[in-house]
């Protein structure tokens, strides 16, 4: 019995990854779409977190989301057509940080 409920975990738990990995391609997709001057961030993984996918308008206004690995968040990029780079190596911008900023000053 044990068995197959693990095998009937495993099977839920890959139909949940791909639902997230469609709806977050959805969100990113639209966030691209909806914005001018968008550009992405790839974050290697931890140990406590899996890689992910930081897009900034040319605002500041950001969204974060995990990737499956960071093939997808380049393969991502370069199918949008938009710059991307590796958090590892280029600073977050500064904009990004002053977005945040003026919107908690706001509420």
């Amino acid at each position: 019995m044990g068995w197959f409920e693990r095998r009937r975990r495993r099977a839920q738990q890959e139909h949940d990854d791909e639902a997230q990995r469609v709806g977050a391609y959805e969100h990113l997709s639209a966030f691209v779409r909806t914005r001018r001057g968008v550009e992405a961030w790839l974050e290697r993984p931890t140990n406590f977190n899996k890689p992910s996918i930081l897009l900034v308008a040319f605002d500041g206004e950001s969204t974060r989301r995990a990737v499956p690995d960071m093939e997808y968040g380049l393969a991502f990029a370069e199918e949008h057509g938009i710059p991307c780079y590796d958090a590892g190596v280029v600073p977050y911008p500064q904009r990004m940080r002053d977005y945040g900023l003026s919107q908690r000053r706001r509420s």
